[in-house]
């Protein structure tokens, strides 16, 4: 994996290999970026929160985009609701 690939993605299983191997071998993010050719620090340290906050599991969480929370959906007036509701 070449460093400077724009939008590189990395399988779940990737990435807990990563973390399980630096977690056993003792290495610094640093020496397990060399190691696995991961273009930064910090990916590392966030997979290594995702995985000691949530397990292994956590990785298959699609977590790119912004989140869904937007705003409410538009209500009905109730004289209206209960029209067509009459007209059912």
């Amino acid at each position: 994996m070449p460093k400077g690939v724009p939008n590189k993605r990395y399988t779940p299983e990737f990435k807990k290999l990563v973390i399980e191997t630096m977690q056993e071998e003792k290495l610094s993010y640093s020496e397990t970026c060399r190691r696995f050719e991961v273009s930064s620090r910090d990916r590392i340290k966030s997979w290594e929160q995702i995985y000691l906050e949530e397990g292994p599991e956590g990785f298959a969480v699609e977590r790119r985009g912004r989140s869904s929370k937007g705003r409410p959906p538009k209500r009905l007036p109730k004289e209206v609701t209960e029209d067509l509701l009459a007209e059912v």
